[in-house]
């Protein structure tokens, strides 16, 4: 069994409503798929997490490396390929563009085998995830809070038993949202909040003691991810946990982080980590500190079989009788292909989703809506 190509494909949608969130604007939808396909007709499925048209170059640079190799040779191709750019490439691009190919590889593994990635990761300790609903964010031409507070309630009334909403855009108007969503919702649904790197430090604390009246499970990436002595200082400073890692690449990303306890709560994400071979190390070390662990999710269908598959395989930690499951971060977001891609959309119901026990990442790629939303005009 060989590689015979790497593709990508780069699938772009513009939004009519474009929107916010504290440190990026979104006007279109825009995703990088992996393709590789082996000798045998094998095809394997993977995503990038960012700039899609980066990842993509990126990944053509990597692609040429992999023709003729063993698609099973996962740990061993992840390290060729890593350090193939390691001198300007320990983070960012180099590791998200590694990412979609290890988990295309991971999904040709267990198509070889017959079985699922979570098998192959370890076992499958649950067939089912709680999910919580991701969106909330400020969005052009519309009243913000009273906005949010309606999307909130929608989610808790579909089922959903938590909401994340956007905050970073300034502590005042922050605490009008947090508090319309939470009257929304009402006292029992879970509700989070997301900076995406917006405040720093002292307004981070304020907000942070405000906000906890409102009973706010964590309190994601409230400083930008590089000042580590500014995720301890919130932490310290304010009681809600905090959460932060979406942005933090590789195990070695993530071992200050998690070995000085700068945050309560661990959000890798496993399109942008360096794909399972790497986030099964992260999760280890994860565990090993004591943090919690709460996948990042912010893509299309493959990146969802993709967290679905991870969630699956996730010790409980600690093990107990009631143990704590881990809860699936599903964007609600408009995307008209997210879901389109695959010929069994991912569904919720009542806030749960089914992991899928087919091999590999358990989905199949619909090529006509494949053809329908790839970016036509690539450079």
């Amino acid at each position: 069994m060989k590689i015979t190509s790497v593709a990508t494909h780069v699938l772009d949608h513009r939004l009519e409503t474009p929107f916010e969130s504290a440190s990026m604007r979104f006007d279109r939808r825009q995703h990088c798929l992996v393709e590789i396909v082996c000798d045998d007709g094998t095809v394997g499925w993977g995503e990038c997490l960012g700039p899609a048209l980066p990842n993509a170059a990126v990944v053509k640079a990597y692609g040429a490396r992999l023709v003729g190799r063993d698609p099973l040779e996962t740990e061993k191709l992840w390290q060729e390929l890593y350090n193939l750019f390691r001198d300007q490439g320990q983070r960012g691009l180099a590791v998200t563009a590694l990412s979609g190919i290890d988990v295309a590889l991971w999904d040709i593994k267990g198509k070889r085998f017959g079985v699922s990635v979570a098998t192959l990761l370890g076992g499958r300790m649950r067939e089912s995830v709680k999910a919580y609903a991701t969106g909330s964010f400020r969005r052009d031409g519309v009243d913000r809070v009273r906005d949010n507070a309606e999307e909130c309630a929608r989610h808790v009334a579909a089922g959903f038993h938590a909401v994340k909403i956007k905050i970073g855009f300034g502590v005042a108007g922050d605490l009008e949202v947090v508090r319309a969503v939470r009257e929304a919702i009402g006292p029992e649904a879970r509700l989070m909040i997301d900076a995406n790197h917006g405040y720093d430090v002292l307004e981070a604390v304020t907000l942070g003691r405000l906000a906890a009246d409102y009973d706010i499970d964590w309190f994601e990436e409230p400083v930008i991810p590089e000042q580590l002595g500014a995720y301890r200082a919130v932490r310290a400073g304010q009681p809600i946990p905090v959460a932060g890692g979406e942005t933090w690449h590789g195990r070695f990303g993530f071992k200050e982080p998690l070995e000085s306890r700068c945050i309560d709560i661990v959000q890798p994400d496993l399109c942008g980590v360096g794909g399972f071979t790497e986030m099964r190390r992260i999760a280890d070390m994860a565990a090993l500190n004591g943090v919690r662990l709460v996948p990042h999710v912010w893509g299309t269908a493959v990146q969802i079989a993709a967290s679905l598959q991870l969630c699956a395989s996730l010790l409980p930690d600690p093990p107990r009788r009631d143990a704590i499951a881990p809860i699936l971060e599903f964007d609600r977001t408009h995307n008209p292909f997210r879901q389109a891609i695959s010929k069994t959309p991912f569904e919720h119901r009542n806030g749960v989703l089914d992991i899928p026990d087919r091999p590999g990442l358990g989905i199949e790629i619909d090529r006509d809506a494949l053809d329908e939303f790839r970016l036509k005009d690539m450079p």
